[in-house]
């Protein structure tokens, strides 16, 4: 009851916020966006391929490595996970066109009110932090 609440309550402000015109984002924004977030979406999964396979060596011969390997086979098994993970992985599916709205609003808002202002210290500010990104969480393993 409180998530069929919590649900129609974010459903309803997100209406009413994204009821007005907002401006249109530039597509080299939002291609700079996408470009961006999929280079650091590589970084996170290449991050946890190498933590898992760090500390899989470790677990294995230990008593709590074994133990948290038998919970996580019941918690796999169980059909109560099964249902929440088919509910989740529908909500997810339902809220994507919101949230892509959002997102180009967001964009938009960003290119028309703050770029001008921002936009180049932003960019020296990720051109900088790429050298250290490559060496700390690089995209390719």
């Amino acid at each position: 009851m409180k998530l069929t609440f919590a649900l129609i309550l974010a459903l309803q402000v997100s209406v009413c916020v994204w009821a007005q015109d907002w401006p249109e984002p530039d597509k080299e924004l939002v291609d700079k966006y996408t470009g961006l977030k999929e280079v650091f979406l590589k970084r996170l999964v290449n991050a946890w391929e190498k933590a898992k396979d760090a500390a899989q060596p470790m677990l294995e011969g230990s008593p709590t490595g074994d133990r948290a390997k038998e919970i996580f086979e019941e918690m796999r098994q169980s059909p109560r996970v099964e249902s929440a993970v088919k509910i989740i992985s529908g909500l997810a599916s339902e809220l994507d066109p919101i949230v892509d709205k959002a997102r180009l609003a967001l964009l938009g808002a960003y290119g028309h009110y703050l770029r001008p202002y921002i936009g180049e210290h932003l960019d020296t500010a990720i051109t900088n932090i790429k050298p250290v990104l490559d060496t700390v969480m690089p995209q390719e393993g």
